[in-house]
């Protein structure tokens, strides 16, 4: 299973997030479910890097599937649209039924 938690500053804006782990639905190389979630992720590290001026940190591990992302400050007007736009694709995800058991979304309050 993926879990991914989706943090949130006292404003409820998105301020980063984290995965960690693989969702089995399939042999690796296979997985849809993992790579739909790794594009989604990786997009929005990568779309936050190129198209805004925010700042933030990443670490990863593949091996455990785990990325840690945060911001280093409060987002932008564009950071906060390609936040929602990552939720909204693991939500959707997640309320499918054949793929809602190898994904758990989490939000917290940092």
């Amino acid at each position: 299973m993926i879990k991914i938690t989706v943090y949130q500053n006292d404003k409820h804006e998105y301020v980063g997030f984290r995965t960690e782990g693989h969702a089995g639905y399939a042999p690796a190389g296979e997985d849809i479910v993992c790579a739909s979630v790794s594009i989604l992720v990786i997009n929005t590290i990568n779309s936050i890097e190129m198209f805004t001026q925010d700042k933030a940190a990443v670490t990863s591990d593949e091996k455990s599937g785990r990325i840690e992302y945060h911001l280093f400050t409060s987002p932008s007007k564009e950071t906060t649209l390609l936040f929602s736009s990552m939720v909204l694709g693991l939500q959707s995800m997640e309320e499918n039924e054949e793929y809602r058991k190898y994904i758990d979304l989490r939000f917290r309050e940092v």
